[in-house]
């Protein structure tokens, strides 16, 4: 008898809800019944929650491992759209299986072997593709058009120094102010704006004094402090849209170092500041701080609110830097 695995696949909370993913399973199990082939009970992987548009997954991951090491000869799948989203990573996968001599069966798709079947398969894929990038843009205009009505809701979650409230029937999604984390970020603003500190001065100050992070035995980073000062939401003016997915324009150190390969295509790009939407948000710092710090924490241009023209941008803000002899 051969050996198979099935791989099932949901991705929203609301089809984990329905447990669609326990009755693609039964079907899966009841097709390798019909099909004569054994499936250890530990050979049934499921990703729950999971988007079909990365290969990233536990449960294919696994799979792969299974056919790479040769203890499968099948691979059983409810339909396309399951294995992935995207037809090109259906192909992949589907050619990847064949080369170890894994066959893929689909329950809800043509089995033959003949050019149509082929055929309807690829349609199938380009048509689950399409649906999801269809998805995808209804989400982004239907949150544009929630950010501009000043819903706080379609921004994930809260940073340091607030709480999120859920929507509920009496009140729509808000922050709340965590007066403990309120005075941090005060503290830090005072402490670039005024006194003048560096962002690793700053950062060094925080983890002597054990101030916690919002996770749990986490340290603070430069990263993390400077995301502090440049976020709009502790003026009062929390943004959506900030950024944009766009083509990854260059390969950094980090993946030269893996052979210049990345994951993904991709990477999150700063939308130009007049292009965000903002939702008004309690302040936790006012904006009556000095010109020359505040001009790197709003993204403006030195030369529209530098008073001194001695002035430059270093990597850490505003400095005052003297002249150079031209000897």
């Amino acid at each position: 008898m051969r050996m198979a695995a099935i791989y099932a696949r949901v991705s929203s909370e609301q089809q984990r809800e329905a447990h669609t993913i326990a009755s693609q399973t039964e079907a899966l199990i009841e097709l390798a019944r019909t099909l004569d082939l054994e499936v250890p009970k530990a050979w049934i992987f499921e990703d729950e929650g999971y988007s079909g548009a990365t290969l990233e997954r536990p449960g294919l991951e696994r799979v792969r491992d299974l056919a790479a090491e040769g203890q499968i000869q099948a691979v059983l799948v409810y339909a396309p759209d399951r294995l992935s989203r995207k037809y090109a990573y259906q192909i992949l996968l589907i050619e990847e299986l064949a080369r170890q001599g894994v066959e893929t069966r689909f329950l809800n798709a043509p089995t033959g072997a003949t050019p149509e079947d082929q055929l309807l398969v690829q349609f199938q894929g380009m048509i689950a593709e399409y649906e999801r990038a269809q998805i995808l843009e209804r989400s982004r205009r239907g949150k544009r058009h929630r950010a501009r009505a000043g819903e706080i809701s379609v921004l994930s979650g809260a940073p340091y120094g607030y709480r999120y409230i859920r929507k509920s029937e009496e009140a729509p999604a808000s922050y709340a102010v965590i007066e403990a984390e309120a005075r941090v970020v005060r503290q830090v603003y005072e402490s670039y704006t005024v006194a003048g500190w560096s962002i690793g001065a700053i950062t060094r100050w925080l983890n002597d004094d054990g101030v916690a992070t919002r996770k749990p035995g986490a340290r603070w980073e430069r990263s993390m402090v400077w995301a502090m000062l440049r976020n709009p939401a502790y003026r009062g003016t929390a943004c959506f849209g900030k950024t944009r997915v766009a083509t990854r324009q260059r390969v950094t150190r980090a993946l030269r170092l893996r052979g210049g390969v990345s994951s993904r295509d991709s990477a999150n790009h700063e939308r130009p500041r007049e292009e965000w939407i903002e939702i008004p948000v309690p302040a936790l710092v006012t904006e009556e701080l000095p010109p020359v710090r505040l001009c790197a924490l709003a993204h403006v241009d030195p030369v529209d609110c530098a008073p001194d023209p001695l002035l430059s941008l270093n990597r850490l803000g505003w400095v005052a830097t003297p002249r150079r002899s031209s000897l």
